[in-house]
């Protein structure tokens, strides 16, 4: 009996220790998707803003120009897929892979963040081009979204690809993050409609090299906005996955517990019994 009581508080113990260890886990993962989603504010003001000076800059250039630069709708695709760095966030890369997967059937090349992600590509035999690490802080998403956005237009630039969007998740409090498909190549220009006041701004620059500069600098504020979106979510799914696995470990904790109550009475009840019967040995 006293070799299960040890046993058994040997456990708790362990248990114990890993509840906290869950618990730290999933005060970091919070911490750090509250603050992505501060900066993912400074992005999108950061994106508005360049926005505007496209939508000045369009008023210099013919509108052949614009349409002969959207002609690559039927060219090859290439994909950006952020998955997951770490692990321990539930079927989170899994999620974006499968949101993908449509993409997938033409796509030219796979550019793959987070390490977690190689493994998925892996079980599911999809050849990645070039991979690289997530960011594991938000202070690192600048570079991150730099590092792409040169791998992109490389590829253009060598004519690799014609096309290219991003597959990421977003972020969602209330259940499992959601996988959104973001196209970056061919730019819609669309979007940017003419400016409110009718007064050409003053430029320094030829017109087509302006809006290229301009282009290539919203593509960088999308891929960085798309990062820091997923690192969000990945934390998010981290933080939801830490509060299962918490309650998990408090079901187990508490089961032990009882456990060794109950063998510790046991344990006392047989020291009474045997302590009533050396008493009534003396005693006869």
């Amino acid at each position: 009996m006293t070799g299960r009581l040890v046993d058994i508080e040997t456990r708790i113990a362990t248990v114990d220790k890993l509840a906290s260890v869950i618990s730290a886990m999933r005060g970091i993962a919070a911490a750090r998707a509250q603050e992505a989603r501060r900066h993912v504010d400074s992005i999108r003001i950061y994106a508005e803003t360049i926005g505007e000076a496209i939508g000045h800059a369009l008023s210099f250039v013919p509108q052949s120009d614009l349409r002969l630069a959207q002609d690559g709708t039927e060219g090859r695709r290439a994909i950006i897929l952020i998955a997951a760095e770490q692990g321990f966030a539930g079927g989170y890369s899994e999620r974006v892979f499968d949101a993908a997967k449509p993409l997938m059937s033409d796509a030219h090349d796979l550019f793959l963040v987070g390490e977690r992600g190689l493994l998925v590509a892996e079980e599911r035999e999809h050849p990645v081009h070039s991979s690289v690490a997530m960011i594991g802080q938000a202070q690192q998403a600048t570079a991150l979204a730099t590092q792409l956005a040169e791998t992109v237009f490389d590829a253009l630039a060598l004519g690799r690809v014609t096309q290219v969007c991003v597959v990421h998740a977003m972020p969602n409090r209330s259940q499992t993050a959601q996988i959104i498909v973001r196209h970056l190549v061919p730019f819609d220009y669309s979007r940017f409609p003419p400016p409110a006041s009718g007064i050409a701004p003053l430029i320094t620059l030829p017109p087509e090299t302006l809006l290229a500069r301009l282009v290539e600098e919203y593509v960088f504020s999308e891929l960085a906005e798309a990062v820091m979106l997923a690192f969000s979510a990945e934390n998010e799914a981290r933080m939801r996955a830490m509060i299962a696995a918490h309650e998990s470990v408090t079901d187990t904790l508490d089961a032990l517990v009882s456990t060794s109550w109950r063998l510790r009475q046991e344990e006392i009840t047989e020291e009474i019994v045997e302590l009533s019967t050396g008493a009534m040995t003396v005693d006869s």
